[in-house]
């Protein structure tokens, strides 16, 4: 079994998923039940939630991403250029800490929300193209003309659902919705 091959992608859930084989070898489980579950696992919703494969573009929801630190762990753990759908209520958020690894990863930002101004001042002076938009199906549509066969559009925005939504799952969903009428 290779690292590629595991469900759950990334170093840090490639590190939770080789601790568990781990502890369940411990506790004499059969190999193929651990090599089956590691080939198997769901991330759970909102949280690197792959929804769709549209044409080579993968759709990754991370709504549960409230942080700019777990939007952090998505980016890291990317392996495809990324459209970055982000904004939202963005109080005392430091884009600044995120701003290297999003230049290195993200080939375009889509910020949805009423509060983006930090999230333009940061980026402004980067090659990175910013596009401002009023709701989440204007963003994924966006996101898909964007995007070309191999690459990611990923809502993970680092900041709180608030101004638009009632919490992450409504935003979580929103998404859904939006890649579905693709």
């Amino acid at each position: 079994m290779t690292l590629e091959s595991l469900a759950l992608q990334g170093r840090p859930r490639t590190y939770s998923s080789l601790a568990a084989s781990v502890t369940n070898r411990i506790d004499e489980l059969r190999k193929e039940l651990i090599k089956e579950s590691l080939l198997d696992s769901h991330t759970g919703n909102h949280k690197m939630e792959l929804v769709a494969n549209i044409h080579g573009i993968e759709f990754i929801n991370d709504s549960r991403a409230c942080t700019i630190n777990s939007t952090w762990y998505a980016l890291e753990n990317m392996n495809s250029p990324v459209i970055w759908i982000t904004g939202g209520g963005v109080k005392g958020t430091d884009y600044s800490e995120v701003k290297e690894l999003i230049v290195s990863r993200v080939k375009a930002i889509i910020c949805l929300g009423k509060s983006n101004q930090k999230i333009l001042k940061t980026f402004n002076k980067t090659d990175i193209p910013i596009i401002q938009v009023t709701d989440m199906k204007e963003a994924v549509d966006i996101g898909y003309h964007l995007g070309k066969k191999g690459d990611a559009v990923l809502l993970s925005p680092g900041c709180a659902s608030f101004d638009m939504f009632e919490n992450f799952e409504e935003r979580g969903e929103a998404f859904r919705k939006s890649v579905a009428k693709l």
